[in-house]
């Protein structure tokens, strides 16, 4: 009997542990004092989250971009990327019963995760389409919304370059989890099926140290390439460094002239040993880029994801960075968008947009926070910016507010602060630089939009733009939401769904009513 009532007493206590955990607030931190040896934020760790992950995830600070007049500041220019982590990782998130940190919401990741349907008019010069319109704000209804697509020119598959892959996977300790090492196997046997005899696949890990694994193995020798990928074992500490560095040798010693030459890293960023901070990775990815190699990251894992760096790679290496949660990642990124993802058609894109102060009060950038350049960055052709892939859609928003006033500072629109009659019907004009891949030169596109652009309801892929632009909004807290509310944002996905063929919007609305239940 005292056994029994002392096992009571005990497990008791334990119970009132894991409630007082439970329950207890966050500590708070000061980070005030952190610093980098590049003077920027690399590698400040965020504030704790209600999250119920590790404390180790972390991910770059974003400061909100805020409305600006025309009149102090009428042109702006920013790097043209497509990532698409942000979306799966916040769907990892808000699936397992979690609100995302706010940093972890990239709003123009989650928007470009998606595909568009509207017709697009290339130009036999171009491999870059521009299309805009303007409608209704969601989040004012006196503003406007502003939505731009940029569509490179898709190429069928059997007409791309032969490609030169170089596995770089991650093999430390801290891919021995269900959701890394042994989803990285899965993920990487449906990209090996879509392999030809005239590609090229090497693999490196790294652990301690690196390793190659496979050298120069032909695309149609399945057999080989997947044997040597399942008999990765994970463990030990994450020389990362000492990876890329291999994985570009091996790279640059089997490159093909005229062909796709990429390293693949995959991993959850958990570099610990050697060049480890993500200022030194950068710089030493940086130092890679120039010579015909790019490079892609796959992230994988829950915990300890460094999303940081894997972003901050992916901008210096000239790639992508995507998030694999589960198979269903992994088909949409290795073989459904294969080619937009793995294949890049235009080298060092950037935007430029120049608002009419005549006709724009105001305006604000939705996402693309990371991304912004000086405006004497845009005909700087050695200044780096983004690459763009096959059949790509990106998508640039704006918030506009509209009115007519004197001009002071605009470079197009004024000629000794009076209106340019020619242009006194537009309200601003999109301007594109590019470089075809291994070229030094870039070339230019613009576009202009007028009022006759302004829609009243604007189309499916407006609409649904416009909804994914809200919820990231909603995520992040921001200060824009004003009266903004879930159902608004259910409503404008539901009736903007358009031909959806893989089925992502459907997605989307399941996951709008997951943080329906998650926040009530």
């Amino acid at each position: 009997m005292k056994k029994s009532i002392l096992m009571l007493t005990l497990l008791a206590l334990v119970l009132s542990l894991f409630a007082g955990c439970g329950t207890s607030a966050p500590k708070e931190h000061d980070y005030s004092e952190w610093t980098t040896s590049d003077g920027g934020n690399w590698d400040v760790p965020q504030e704790p989250q209600e999250d119920g992950y590790s404390q180790s995830e972390s991910y770059l600070t974003i400061s909100e971009n805020l409305a600006k007049s025309t009149t102090l500041e009428s042109t702006l220019t920013f790097s043209l990327k497509v990532d698409t982590a942000a979306y799966s990782n916040v769907r990892r998130y808000i699936e397992s019963g979690n609100l995302p940190p706010h940093d972890a919401v990239r709003t123009e990741e989650l928007i470009n995760y998606f595909k568009y349907d509207g017709e697009m008019s290339f130009s036999s010069d171009d491999p870059l389409a521009i299309y805009a319109e303007v409608g209704p704000s969601p989040f004012n209804a006196a503003r406007y919304m502003a939505f731009i697509r940029v569509k490179s020119v898709d190429i069928d598959k059997s007409e791309l370059p032969s490609s030169n892959f170089t596995f770089l996977i991650d093999t430390s300790g801290s891919m021995d989890s269900y959701d890394r090492l042994p989803l990285l196997k899965q993920a990487f046997e449906l990209f090996v099926d879509t392999l030809t005899e005239n590609d090229r696949v090497s693999i490196v890990t790294y652990a301690g140290s690196s390793e190659v694994i496979l050298d120069g193995a032909t695309g149609d020798d399945k057999q080989r390439i997947m044997s040597a990928i399942e008999n990765l074992r994970a463990g030990g500490s994450t020389a990362g460094a000492d990876g890329i560095n291999t994985a570009y040798a091996l790279a640059e010693k089997n490159f093909i002239e005229g062909g796709n030459n990429r390293v693949l890293l995959a991993t959850d960023g958990d570099f610990n040993v050697g060049v480890s901070t993500t200022g030194e990775l950068a710089e030493l990815v940086a130092e890679k880029r120039g010579n015909g190699v790019y490079m892609s990251i796959l992230g994988f894992g829950t915990g300890n994801i460094r999303d940081d760096i894997m972003e901050t790679l992916s901008k210096e290496g000239n790639g992508n960075y995507s998030y694999i949660r589960d198979l269903h990642d992994a088909q949409k990124v290795l073989v459904d968008e294969l080619s937009a993802n793995l294949f890049t058609i235009a080298d060092d894109v950037k935007a430029q947009i120049e608002f009419n102060p005549q006709n724009v009060q105001s305006y604000r950038l939705i996402g693309y926070e990371n991304r912004q350049l000086s405006n004497e960055d845009f005909a700087d052709d050695k200044k780096d910016a983004g690459e763009i892939g096959v059949g790509t859609d990106v998508i640039m928003m704006f918030e506009l507010e509209l009115y007519r006033t004197e001009l002071d500072n605009s470079e197009k629109y004024a000629q000794e602060n009076t209106v340019v009659p020619d242009f006194a019907d537009e309200l601003f004009e999109i301007r594109l630089r590019y470089k075809n891949p291994g070229e030094d030169s870039s070339n230019l596109i613009t576009q202009p939009v007028f009022f006759d652009d302004i829609s009243e309801n604007g189309s499916d892929d407006f609409r649904f733009a416009c909804s994914v632009a809200a919820f990231g909004h909603l995520l992040r807290k921001s200060q824009y939401v004003d009266s903004l509310t879930l159902d608004d944002i259910k409503s404008l996905a539901e009736n903007s769904l358009g031909q959806d063929r893989e089925g992502y919007r459907q997605e989307f609305l399941r996951l709008l009513e997951q943080y329906d239940r998650l926040v009530r």
